[in-house]
């Protein structure tokens, strides 16, 4: 069974930074790719970020492009999501997924095991 724990979330202003971690166990972290998903109240579950298995590519959306960055330290069964100048329209609980498959998608419904999930509150 494989679990995932985001933490890192919290209130900051617009401009701040934050840094958002993800501990999976339960499987051989380093044979799949991960993923960063939000979803703001009232809004789909959209795609922010992913990473493949290595580290050594990545993909973001649009909006955080230039902003957020994706890692992972295999040896940690962790991956991170470093989001600096914060907007307002970050705001959203943030969960990271795992894709066994890589299939390296963007959808929801191509990720495996997801967390919690994390707040993050960007005050304007």
């Amino acid at each position: 069974q494989v679990r995932l724990v985001e933490s890192g979330g919290g209130v900051v202003q617009a401009g701040d930074s934050l840094r958002l971690s993800c501990l999976v166990s339960g499987r051989t972290f380093s044979s799949y790719d991960m993923g960063w998903f939000r979803q703001a109240p009232g809004k789909e579950r959209e795609f922010v970020a992913r990473i493949t298995r290595s580290g050594g590519n990545t993909d973001y959306a649009d909006s955080v492009k230039g902003r957020f960055t994706i890692s992972r330290d295999n040896a940690k069964n962790t991956v991170y999501l470093q989001m600096n100048s914060l907007k307002p329209e970050d705001t959203a609980v943030y969960y990271c997924a795992t894709d066994f498959r890589r299939l390296l998608r963007r959808t929801p419904g191509d990720y495996d095991n997801w967390g919690q999930g994390t707040q993050v509150t960007v005050s304007s």
